[in-house]
């Protein structure tokens, strides 16, 4: 975990941006001695982004196989996949 004080990033912007870069995870940042913020690179929030939608989505399949919904054997997808593949070749 990163932390700095806020005034870094008031004094030091281009440093701040550049760690974020480099090292792909959010820095705390402090005021007064207590956590006020959080910033990161654009980069690390689209992954984050991308991870937490996948997460959602997984937990929806999740709930929706465990309230009975139709589900497929690994064998099955690979079968349906083969003939949408010789389908459109």
């Amino acid at each position: 975990m990163i932390i700095k004080p806020s005034t870094a990033m008031r004094n030091d912007y281009t440093s701040i941006s550049e760690l974020c870069k480099a090292k792909h995870e959010p820095i705390f940042l402090t005021k007064n001695g207590e956590g006020d913020l959080v910033v990161m690179s654009i980069e690390t929030y689209r992954l984050r982004e991308e991870m937490l939608d996948l997460r959602e989505k997984l937990l929806s399949a999740e709930a929706n196989r465990l309230a009975g919904a139709k589900t497929y054997s690994l064998d099955e997808v690979s079968e349906r996949l083969k003939e949408a593949i010789h389908a459109t070749v």
